[in-house]
């Protein structure tokens, strides 16, 4: 059995969809990204790959890249799902939850006990509800997709 984890974060911005899981979110504010920042599929994307030893999304599916502007993350994660059956892979369990970040100060004005300031060194955590993250583990074992497993 292998096991992956997926982390991402991006910043909530004005004029986005909110889109977590492939579902759209009613809030006046989205997810600042090169495709649809949709942070829970990232994060599972992660964990698919790296379980597999094949890198991250950002190898797979380039920010730089023009082909992935606005790119449906639940087409990537099809595409991740390929790429990790093609290494023999059967993914088998996958739990994910996305929580909001909130500066220290708004957390205590707001006696929210389940929120906790996180900063990512490049998105930061600007100012109210700054932004969403997503982490989750993936288990996956060689599995029987083809006759030849590899271990």
């Amino acid at each position: 059995m292998r096991v992956g984890m997926g982390y991402d974060v991006h910043k909530l911005a004005e004029g986005r969809p909110l889109i977590l899981g492939g579902v759209h979110v009613p809030y006046e504010k989205g997810l600042l990204g090169h495709s649809d920042a949709d942070v829970l599929l990232h994060a599972i994307c992660d964990a698919l790959l790296g379980a597999a030893a094949l890198g991250d999304i950002g190898r797979h599916f380039p920010d730089t890249d023009p082909e992935y502007k606005g790119a449906d993350s639940m087409e990537l994660l099809k595409k991740v799902r390929e790429l990790v059956e093609k290494e023999c892979y059967l993914i088998e369990n996958v739990e994910a939850k996305a929580g909001a970040l909130y500066r220290r100060d708004e957390r205590e004005d707001r006696g929210d006990t389940r929120s906790r300031k996180k900063t990512d060194q490049r998105k930061g955590n600007h100012g109210r509800t700054s932004g969403i993250y997503r982490g989750r583990t993936w288990d996956q074992r060689p599995g029987s997709l083809h006759a030849d497993h590899r271990r």
